[in-house]
């Protein structure tokens, strides 16, 4: 029997794993996600022997059921290659007893990559197992790192056209010049401005705004998304933390049935509710750490119970994080409600309405398995520093937020499991922040001019991601307001 997917919203919208991808949001608004989570179809003692391929399809076959062993294997096959420059995809580093699970490896250096990369193949052969005959235009908003994803992933790619929308300003230099000068005949890339929560919220709006959706109908276009509200996103990512744990079981850093902690910078919540389906399927996971900058609307959301988006926003040294509506609790929420689609629809209902929404006691019982943090932009820096003036090993501005989080929650705990953690970007990403929080910039603001000293301390090479970036021509200067990103849309596709 093929798994079934239901909008949190309207059990009765259901979908199969390709016709959910190719939708990327349900007609309601609700997000897709599967009638039960699968158990993992192998043994722990068998992921030891698999590498990164094989353990993609091991997890991956057990959600998108209505593909066929061949094109599954041929999409895992044309995404895990030699773009990534690391043979293994994710290495695993040891640093001062903590194990870092390195997701930027890949061509945009983010951990975006890791789903992105696939994504389109997954969403090209579903439209062939569909007969789909319209073209795919894929609409994105992102924080900063998702964008540049998604356009790599998806330039050239026949049948299809992507349009993301990043907030100015509220990126660093080296993110924002990655999207703006991507090549490809069939991207657009529009700054917005306002921040993250504004260009997400208008991307879901047009989603649901079917008069537009009719329109595309008549043009021979239909929406799909490249973020993580798609479950075409989040189910590649299901696999790193599957993959990791079989690694450390090989190289006999843990004993089989062991669990371990896992600890996520979050922001839209996907990386860490991926962690969580992984659990669901069966692997031994034990405390999910949710890191928050600044921005700590889900901190307090674990805290209390409450879920209050009506706060002060802050731009901070880890710009992927800088949300205030984390799209993807809306799926943990569904589950900790009892797959209540009227009670999770009510619960999103009250967060446009009132921007808050509060659970109850038994669901907050349910969510017990997370633990929750928040890291300062002081504390950010101070862990970035430490960790390098203690083992040499450099982190980007995320990675650090849940080093220091996890530090913090390991003296107050007192839980010394092993424990994983999601590093999720390059620090070339980032080369000014990081390189003020080693206080290595000497007052330098180019984050060009740092990259050549990041390579210097940390002895990692520059990325090909990055290399000679400033210099590549500016391709998309395309700006918007909030109010006007439909008929920014309508021009980019030529049906104003």
């Amino acid at each position: 029997m093929d798994l079934l997917y239901r909008s949190t919203r309207n059990h009765e919208e259901t979908a199969l794993a390709s016709e959910a991808i190719l939708k990327g949001l349900a007609s309601d608004g609700g997000l897709f996600v599967p009638d039960h989570i699968p158990a993992l179809g192998c043994t722990l003692t068998a992921l030891k022997e698999m590498n990164y391929q094989e353990t993609a399809y091991a997890v991956m076959k057990e959600f998108l059921t209505d593909y066929t062993e061949e094109e599954l294997k041929n999409c895992i096959r044309n995404a895990y290659d030699e773009k990534f420059e690391e043979d293994v995809i994710v290495p695993l580093a040891k640093v001062d007893g903590v194990y870092h699970l390195e997701l930027y490896h890949g061509p945009t250096i983010a951990f975006k990559d890791m789903a992105l990369s696939i994504l389109p193949h997954l969403m090209t052969a579903a439209a062939k197992k569909n007969h789909l005959n319209r073209e795919i235009v894929i609409l994105t908003a992102t924080s900063g790192d998702t964008g540049k994803a998604a356009l790599a992933g998806f330039a050239d790619v026949p049948g299809t056209r992507i349009i993301v929308f990043y907030p100015k300003g509220g990126v660093s230099r080296v993110q924002e010049l990655q999207m703006v000068t991507q090549q490809g005949k069939n991207t657009a890339v529009v700054a917005l401005h306002g921040n993250f929560d504004q260009a997400q919220t208008g991307v879901k709006a047009l989603f649901a705004d079917q008069e537009l959706v009719q329109k595309l109908h008549a043009a021979g276009m239909q929406f799909s998304s490249a973020n993580s509200i798609n479950i075409g996103r989040l189910v590649p990512q299901i696999v790193y933390y599957v993959y990791a744990y079989g690694q450390l079981l090989k190289n006999e850093e843990l004993a089989e049935g062991e669990a371990v902690n896992v600890v996520v910078p979050t922001g839209n919540f996907g990386n860490i509710l991926a962690a969580y389906y992984a659990k669901q399927m069966g692997l031994p996971i034990a405390k999910l750490i949710c890191a928050s900058n600044e921005n700590k609307v889900l901190f307090d959301f674990f805290r209390n119970g409450t879920y209050d988006k009506n706060r002060e926003f802050f731009l901070t040294s880890s710009p992927s994080m800088d949300i205030l509506v984390s799209s993807n609790l809306e799926r943990l929420i569904y589950l900790a409600a009892g797959q209540d689609d009227k009670k999770t629809k009510a619960f999103m209902e009250s967060l446009k309405e009132t921007g808050v929404y509060s659970v109850t006691e038994e669901m907050q019982k349910f969510l017990k398995d997370f633990a929750a943090g928040f890291a300062t932009q002081m504390e950010t820096a101070e862990c970035i520093q430490s960790v390098y003036e203690k083992t040499g090993y450099v982190m980007d501005t995320h990675t650090a937020v849940a080093r220091s989080v996890y530090e913090a929650y390991k003296v107050e705990q007192k839980d010394a499991a092993k424990t994983l953690l999601a590093s999720t970007a390059s620090p070339y990403k980032f080369p000014g922040s990081v390189m003020r929080a080693l206080h290595a910039a000497e007052g330098e603001r180019d984050e060009f001019r740092l990259i050549e000293k990041l390579e210097e301390i940390s002895g990692m090479p520059v990325p090909m991601a990055v290399k000679g970036l400033e210099t590549r021509p500016v391709l998309h200067t395309e700006e918007c307001d909030p109010e006007t990103m439909r008929q920014t849309v309508e021009k980019l596709l030529g049906i104003a």
